[in-house]
């Protein structure tokens, strides 16, 4: 994704004003973290959208041990297959990206 599109795509999520400030900020980490590379609209080759993901985890909602697990998979690389922007994650962003999903990604 070009620099060029990755600001239209923050200054729309933005200008959306509807989203509440954790998922702006989840947003904008997944932009700064260069996660719509391959997960965004369209994805690239056969990685699932962050709506694919979401749903994915919805199950998790609200179980905090499942949660935690499905983060520190992630970093492991075991959740999705092997990616090394995924191990290159605190655990920290790991937490909250994971806890966004399982909210929607919105």
């Amino acid at each position: 994704m070009t620099h060029r599109v990755r600001a239209v795509s923050l200054a729309l999520v933005l200008a959306a004003g509807a989203l509440p400030l954790a998922a702006r900020a989840s947003m904008n980490l997944a932009l700064d973290k260069g996660c719509l590379n391959c997960h965004g609209t369209p994805p690239r080759g056969k990685a699932p959208t962050i709506a694919d993901l979401a749903a994915r985890m919805a199950s998790a909602k609200g179980n905090d041990a499942e949660t935690a697990r499905l983060s520190e998979r992630l970093r492991e690389h075991h959740l999705f297959g092997g990616v090394p922007a995924h191990e290159r994650l605190s655990a920290e962003e790991a937490d909250h990206f994971v806890r966004w999903l399982v909210d929607g990604g919105r």
